[in-house]
């Protein structure tokens, strides 16, 4: 991230749209949500709502999820 906000600051306004819009980028190529909250120095559950805000499909855990060909085929069906 270019800028770093201090840690617990309030993130408001277009510092927050921008960082929301960052955050989904990434999360979007595959950034989990710890490795962003990593990066930013702010908290998973802070992260996690930033991205719920912008409208982001959260992944379930355990990372990326197969195509359904492949999960078909690991279920037996």
């Amino acid at each position: 991230m270019a800028e770093t906000l201090k840690k617990g600051s309030r993130v408001t306004g277009a510092a927050r749209e921008k960082l929301a819009t960052e955050l989904k980028k990434k999360y979007d190529s595959g950034a989990s949500i710890r490795a962003l909250a990593e990066e930013t120095g702010r908290s998973y559950g802070f992260v996690h709502r930033m991205l719920s805000e912008s409208g982001v499909s959260l992944r379930g855990r355990g990372g990326a999820t197969r195509g359904k060909a492949k999960a078909a085929a690991a279920s037996g069906s």
